[in-house]
């Protein structure tokens, strides 16, 4: 199998892997990168465990071949948080019961990301359709619909402050 080297930004840091052509980012990320946030679940893009961002975009790192996204800037669940502080949406879901197993969570955070930073107000309705494509088998979905709102009012007063 031959392997070509590529390279990624992924959460700020420029890196360059080997990797075959028929790789999924989801394989780069957590077999060659050890970036195990971003989690397997279904392998069919039914899920949204997988999602991450590239370009700031939600995407399906399970159906995204890795060689497609050279030389782009990829977010991950671990690149999200400064340190040991939590971004305002991570400390959402947190206080709002948001997390019940966490396998989803990743995907969630990230799509959730990827709305508020194109609609920093949106309604719920709004927050359904942008989450649509990320399945939780724990609840719900309203605790994670209130993060994501409370999150968004978060974001909002520190936007103001700056």
């Amino acid at each position: 199998m031959k392997r070509q080297s590529a390279k990624f930004v992924v959460n700020g840091k420029p890196s360059e892997i080997m990797l075959a052509s028929h790789m999924t980012l989801l394989e780069v990320l957590r077999d060659q990168m050890g970036l195990t946030g971003t989690k397997y679940g279904c392998g069919t893009g039914s899920c949204g465990a997988c999602t991450v961002l590239v370009e700031g975009k939600p995407v399906l790192s399970c159906l995204t071949l890795a060689v497609t996204v050279q030389d782009k800037n990829i977010l991950t669940i671990e690149g999200l948080a400064e340190g040991n502080t939590l971004h305002p949406i991570q400390k959402a879901f947190v206080d709002h019961g948001a997390i019940q197993c966490g396998f989803c969570t990743p995907g969630m955070i990230l799509s959730t990301k990827a709305l508020l930073d194109e609609n920093p107000n949106p309604t719920r309705q709004e927050v359904k359709e942008a989450l649509a494509g990320n399945l939780c088998r724990c609840t719900g979905y309203v605790k994670i619909i209130d993060a994501v709102l409370a999150a968004a009012k978060e974001i909002a007063k520190g936007r103001q402050i700056t």
